[in-house]
């Protein structure tokens, strides 16, 4: 597709080809906060917080069995879901239970997403919860058809969360009121990556589709090439994603088409982890064990760390340094431009949950029902 064409397409969708400029300017969650998974609506992953160059262990807050469910950080406060069922909020300082909120049995990968005095989160009962940051009390429930293991983002008034039951839906955040829901041919698990009024996410359908937040409208898919757990990173008009066809694609948004794809020459296995992607380098975990760093405009290595086990936890940038964690227990700093490792903490338990940056400090979970914060 030519770039007249591309702008016409996007102009419909509501986008003038000055934001779409605005584009190239990478998002960065606040110093001080990670409202989200990724920490920012548009899923980059980067902090503009300085962590120290080796951090400590501040506090381990345990409880909830396990956590798969990635922490979120605004106010001083940590919300992240446990297996038990309980959204938890925790002073991000002291480490103290400040409330517990029941949803469902069970949470699993939604991770909290946080806006205008309410926490958002998903259940394994398909239900996804609006709570008061305050006190911990329920504001709205909306039941969709299927569990729920995407995690919600808040776009403006509506906050969009994908379901097992193959729809994405956008609700009114204040109210919970059904907005919309788009229509996929399978589940939709990995978050939806918002740019510019558009919601980007790559199915288990195997489609990467883009829908517009005003009324739901798909304004162009494409082929996803394979099944997608991950979430995908937009940066300049180019989405970066893993697949379980063993492959990092590359995917050019204005001529719907493949600019590179990426498979390790011997190691064949499936992505989980979500990319970030800062400085023309694409970073993301594989269940090959390894963290990979790939140039995002060739798709040719730069590097590769091998852990011990396999990597589902998404990267998290901050400054220079790369924090994931691992199936083999430890959550490590990796240099951006090297991928050694400068720091490392042992926990002993699977870290599949992912790093929030935040206020100094680094927040994850553990599978065993420990919350660690790092400063």
């Amino acid at each position: 597709m030519r770039r007249r064409d591309f702008l016409s397409v996007m102009t419909l969708a509501g986008l003038s080809p000055a934001v779409l400029r605005a584009q190239a300017t990478v998002a960065r969650a606040a110093a001080e906060a990670w409202p989200q998974f990724r920490g920012t609506p548009s899923l980059t992953g980067l902090s503009s917080t300085t962590i120290g160059a080796q951090p400590k262990l501040a506090w381990t807050w345990e409880g909830g069995e396990g956590f798969d469910s990635s922490p979120a950080v605004v106010d001083g406060v940590v919300y992240i879901g446990a297996a038990t069922g309980e959204l938890i909020a925790i002073g991000l300082t002291d480490g103290k239970l400040r409330w517990k909120y029941k949803a469902g049995e069970s949470i699993g990968e939604s991770s909290p997403a946080v806006a205008d005095g309410r926490v958002y989160i998903g259940d394994l009962d398909g239900v996804l919860h609006a709570v008061s940051v305050g006190d911990g009390k329920p504001a709205w429930t909306f039941k969709t058809k299927s569990e729920i293991k995407s995690s919600p983002v808040v776009a403006g008034d509506l906050v969009l969360i994908g379901s097992y039951d193959g729809s994405l839906y956008a609700l009114g955040a204040a109210d919970g009121k059904q907005r919309w829901a788009f229509e996929t041919e399978n589940y939709v698990h990995g978050v939806p990556c918002i740019v510019n009024g558009v919601a980007h996410f790559a199915g288990c359908d195997e489609v990467f589709h883009a829908v517009r937040l005003s009324d739901g409208k798909e304004v162009y898919n494409t082929s996803a090439t394979a099944y997608t757990g991950a979430s995908v990173c937009v940066v300049d008009n180019v989405a970066y994603f893993g697949t379980f066809d063993n492959q990092v694609i590359a995917l050019d948004l204005a001529k719907r088409a493949v600019r590179w794809r990426y498979e390790h020459p011997d190691r064949k296995f499936p992505y989980y982890s979500s990319a970030s992607v800062l400085d023309g380098t694409v970073i993301l975990g594989g269940r090959d064990r390894m963290v990979h760093a790939l140039d995002a405009t060739t798709g040719k290595p730069k590097w590769e760390y091998m852990t011990r086990a396999r990597i589902d936890s998404s990267p998290a940038i901050a400054g220079t340094r790369a924090f994931v964690g691992s199936s083999d227990g430890r959550l490590y700093a990796l240099d951006l431009s090297s991928g050694k490792v400068v720091w490392q903490h042992e926990d002993g338990a699977a870290l599949t949950s992912s790093p929030a940056l935040a206020a100094g400090r680094v927040v994850i979970g553990s599978t065993e029902g420990r919350v660690l914060c790092f400063a």
